[in-house]
């Protein structure tokens, strides 16, 4: 592994130089040999998981990583705190993968730092695994993630309500910037680091930006809401739920960061949430469009000073993108949306079909995955039609002449389907399933789970043992904080 620093370069302020504490008996638990592959490590490395297990749990660092914690705020469930930081992450450093891009390798759950706020810095088994598995499902499921490379056991308890095996995760981002870190240098005041983190990110994450002065900044602002749009719109593809959307976990790159609480939805309903902690359902699955636009908000707040000294001149020059990304989230979710029908399309008659769908979805609690499985195989299949025809009553022959009439051919129609709806997710009672058998440390079949989750699209010999919904439809499920 041949580590870089870029981050280190920027001016103290932005992070604390702080080491990993050691555990006690690291013992490498899971490892993605593909996405080490496409990390350039080296096969001798990936054979040896006893040192594997020593880098990976912040026990040795590999040559040329110079761990650092990074300081960051954040609006937690709309609440601003000005300093929050790594209170349990260790930024070891950077890679560049086959692709060319460079990537920030950092451990979770390794002890703490001066941003730890009296916790202890440390992870338990159960949210390490968590993170493993839901990053690996939303890589494969086509959706812009961070990705998990190892999880090791600690051989140390922590202890939260009662006592858990500790562990490490290693995270794989495109980077670790988040709208919370421009947040901290601005609510201080701090201009020459707030324009040196504008232009780090700009140079690492938006190279192709060419403009100067303030417009350089009205461009990058419009360049992340874009990701944020593009992001958010995936997860509703695919029922996601981040229940955690607070400005420290919104990612400039547009990556899916931070798998704690988060959960899929089974039947559809808008105000489907899980999270203990979201209380009001700030984060609900129908809310998620409209925090992004608020997170955005709060990036543009954050960028005023760097825009115009004037602050009513610099709202001037941004509120029409916040304004506006209702109106551009709109199109991407309803173009999303008449994809998932087979239509190419997203005019007023399919988005028409789309609300008409949506409201026998939520009030007979019909599966969302499934429900969009049997649409697709109800172009060849009349059990699926007629039990559609029942279920939806005059909107199934509203879509199929819709269809007929837009000459979309079934196949074709058929083709996009498949592509754009997967035949499997990570269903929360299934990755409860496994979550606990690891607890338990008994043999678990997380690599058959893996193996379906890493092809969601496709039907593989167990794949229908992982697509029904839970006998009680999740009305008891909680999802917590991994802290």
């Amino acid at each position: 592994m041949k580590f870089s620093n870029t981050y280190n370069q920027l001016d103290a302020v932005f992070f604390q130089p702080v080491a990993p504490t050691p555990v006690r008996q690291p013992e490498l638990l899971l490892w993605n040999t593909s996405l080490a592959n496409e990390l350039n490590i080296a096969p001798e490395l990936q054979n040896n998981s006893a040192l594997l297990a020593q880098y990976f749990s912040g026990n040795q660092l590999p040559v040329g990583a110079e761990p650092i914690a990074q300081a960051y705020a954040g609006h937690q469930f709309g609440h601003f705190n000005p300093q929050l930081g790594d209170g349990r992450a260790h930024l070891l450093g950077e890679l560049i993968n086959n692709n060319g891009q460079r990537v920030d390798i950092a451990l979770k759950g390794s002890g703490p730092t001066a941003f730890s706020r009296q916790g202890d810095g440390r992870c338990a088994l159960g949210p390490a695994v968590r993170e493993f598995i839901m990053s690996e499902a939303m890589a494969a499921l086509g959706v812009p993630t961070t990705r998990c490379l190892a999880v090791v056991k600690t051989g140390e308890l922590v202890f939260r309500e009662q006592a858990k095996m500790g562990a490490v995760v290693t995270r794989i981002a495109a980077s670790h910037l988040r709208v919370g870190t421009f947040q901290y240098f601005s609510a201080q005041g701090n201009l020459d680091a707030l324009a040196s983190l504008t232009e780090y990110a700009i140079n690492r994450h938006y190279s192709e930006i060419t403009s100067i002065g303030s417009q350089r900044i009205i461009d990058f602002l419009q360049a992340v809401i874009d990701k944020q749009i593009t992001l958010v719109v995936a997860w509703s593809r695919v029922g996601f739920i981040h229940g955690v959307m607070n400005t420290d976990n919104t990612a400039i790159s547009g990556e899916t960061i931070d798998f704690g609480p988060c959960a899929m939805m089974n039947h559809y309903h808008l105000g489907t949430v899980f999270s203990s902690i979201d209380r009001n359902s700030r984060y609900a699955f129908g809310n998620q469009g409209r925090i992004a636009q608020w997170n955005m908000a709060r990036l543009a707040e954050a960028l005023l000073p760097l825009i115009n000294e004037d602050q009513v001149q610099a709202v001037a020059l941004v509120e029409p993108l916040i304004m506006k990304f209702s109106e551009q989230y709109q199109a991407a979710f309803y173009q999303m949306m008449a994809n998932k029908l087979g239509c190419t399309d997203s005019n007023d008659a399919v988005i028409a079909l789309v609300d008409q769908l949506l409201i026998p979805m939520q009030e007979q609690a019909l599966d969302y995955t499934n429900t969009f499985i049997a649409l697709q195989l109800s172009l060849d299949d009349d059990t699926h039609a007629n039990k559609l025809k029942t279920q939806l009553g005059d909107w199934y022959q509203a879509w199929r002449d819709y269809l007929v009439s837009s000459s979309t051919a079934t196949d074709s129609a058929s083709a996009l389907m498949t592509r754009t709806n997967p035949l499997v997710i990570p269903r929360n009672h299934n990755v409860e399933a496994v979550l606990a058998q690891f607890e338990q440390q008994q043999t678990t079949d997380i690599n058959e789970f893996l193996t379906i989750l890493r092809d969601p699209y496709h039907a593989l010999d167990s794949t229908a043992k992982y697509q029904l919904p839970p006998s009680d439809g999740d009305s008891h499920y909680r999802t917590f904080c991994g802290t």
